[in-house]
């Protein structure tokens, strides 16, 4: 979507966030001590991992609280993390445009002053959702506002604990070649797929010869589907999103088949999106976790109705509900599809299945999933309240960060955060999320913060005891 860039008075409201940070500048002075390695190597007070929205919160979260030494560091290139400007064809954002987060309480850093800066009083009254393109041009100028260090097309490899060091050795591959890091906490702020994989079917990927599918997540010719029959797996948000931009790029047709009997019309995360909720869910029993976030995957994700009317307005368009896939297999250059209401036959095929949750599927985890805890090890659901993805999820502590399988083997999985969509079972609506980011990201912080406190409260102690600075003579 081609959203026009007025004349900015985004300098003036840059001068602005800086004036109510400085209004609100305590307590100011640093406290977290600088360290170094042996070798004389600095060690960060903490590494984000993820330059998307959840690791820009974060590092801005932490530099309020005085927490000096961070980097960002980011695969993608500089203001092109996450789906917006990459694999999102969606139009807008699916949350409401009221939402707030990044700003952590800061008027003049919040979407709504962004956007008035630059289309003037009342435009934001008549705004619907906000653009994709726009959202990824508000969290670049946050960075650039508040000055957050993000290092760009930057891969992390597997961290592993360097115990003589007492911290994380995170390696590096960027443009100066490899490099290894040292950090106190690490924080992976990946994404939606941070705790796993966007993953093809075994049915699919076993079935048919890669030119003839694609996952939403891969980068489709959507200009090589022109005049061709396109058959799109699942019923999400991102298959009409896929199913309406293969018909705006000419495909003769597109058939979108799911297992339900109706599209879902109901919204959980709606419902989701008051403080209790989205405040509270990490403080609730194991059992009252599990049911509810078992409750909300099972109503099931929608599109969007704009998402819905976008596709449906092509001629070409065509929903089989009740039509969940069982088999496919090439034929020459075609797709036979067959599902649970009749076989479909198409040149394409865009797979739409999501992601899965699987910790040995990322590589920043590598060295150490083997000792993190899941659900799976913590708690036994009831018959009725099975979920085999959710007993995958990582079992996290109170800020966000890892625990271990066995007692005492790991311990140092204390100061590796995960702050992705894989804690939602834990965490309830956090990493990846608009809709929790104003919560959950100060519980994160904070979790940083007690952990760094606690572990040097000897030094701080001895500092309180030397401590001589007269009030007066």
């Amino acid at each position: 979507m081609d959203v026009p860039v007025p004349p900015s008075g985004l300098d003036s409201l840059s001068r602005q966030v800086r004036r109510e940070l400085e209004l609100l500048d305590y307590p100011r002075r640093p406290w977290v001590t600088p360290r170094k390695s042996r070798s004389g190597a600095t060690i960060y007070d903490v590494i984000i991992v993820g330059g998307g929205q959840s690791g820009l919160t974060t590092a801005f979260g932490l530099s309020r609280e005085r927490v000096g030494s961070v980097l960002v560091v980011d695969q993608n290139e500089l203001d092109h993390a996450g789906p917006w400007l990459n694999f999102a064809r969606m139009r807008t954002l699916r949350t409401p445009k009221y939402l707030t987060g990044p700003d952590l309480g800061v008027p003049s850093l919040t979407p709504r002053a962004y956007y008035e800066a630059q289309f003037g009083d009342g435009s934001w009254e008549a705004l619907g959702l906000i653009p994709k393109e726009l959202w990824a041009r508000y969290l670049a100028w946050y960075r650039v506002t508040l000055g957050i260090p993000v290092e760009p097309e930057t891969r992390v490899g597997a961290v592993e604990w360097d115990e003589a060091e007492r911290c994380f050795v995170v390696p590096c591959e960027g443009r100066a070649g490899p490099r290894s890091l040292l950090a106190r906490r690490v924080v992976l702020a990946t994404g939606i797929d941070g705790s796993g994989e966007w993953r093809v079917p075994a049915a699919v990927k076993d079935a048919l010869p890669e030119h003839l599918y694609s996952h939403t997540r891969d980068a489709i010719d959507f200009e090589a589907l022109r005049g061709r029959r396109v058959a799109v797996l699942g019923a999400g948000a991102s298959a009409f999103d896929n199913a309406a931009t293969a018909l705006e790029h000419g495909a003769a047709e597109v058939r979108l088949l799911f297992r339900r009997q109706k599209l879902v019309n109901v919204n959980a995360y709606r419902w989701a999106e008051f403080v209790g909720f989205l405040k509270h869910h990490a403080d609730l029993p194991d059992a009252e976790k599990w049911r509810f976030i078992l409750q909300i995957l099972r109503m099931g994700q929608l599109p969007p109705a704009d998402t819905l009317a976008r596709a449906q307005q092509q001629p070409g368009f065509f929903l089989h509900a009740g039509s969940g896939f069982q088999s496919l297999r090439a034929r020459e250059d075609a797709v036979e599809i067959v599902t649970s209401s009749g076989v479909i036959t198409a040149d394409f095929v865009i797979v739409a299945t999501g992601f899965v949750t699987d910790l040995a599927a990322r590589p920043e985890l590598a060295r150490v999933e083997q000792h993190i805890a899941r659900w799976a090890d913590r708690y036994e659901p009831p018959a009725e309240e099975q979920s085999e993805d959710l007993l995958r999820h990582p079992y996290l502590g109170p800020g966000f960060e890892f625990t271990e399988r066995s007692p005492g083997e790991a311990p140092y999985l204390n100061y590796l955060y995960n702050y992705t969509f894989g804690g939602l079972l834990s965490m309830g609506f956090g990493g990846a999320s608009i809709s929790g980011l104003k919560y959950s990201a100060a519980r994160l912080v904070s979790g940083i913060t007690r952990s760094l406190f606690v572990e040097d409260s000897a030094a701080h102690y001895q500092s309180l005891r030397t401590f001589e600075e007269a009030e007066f003579q």
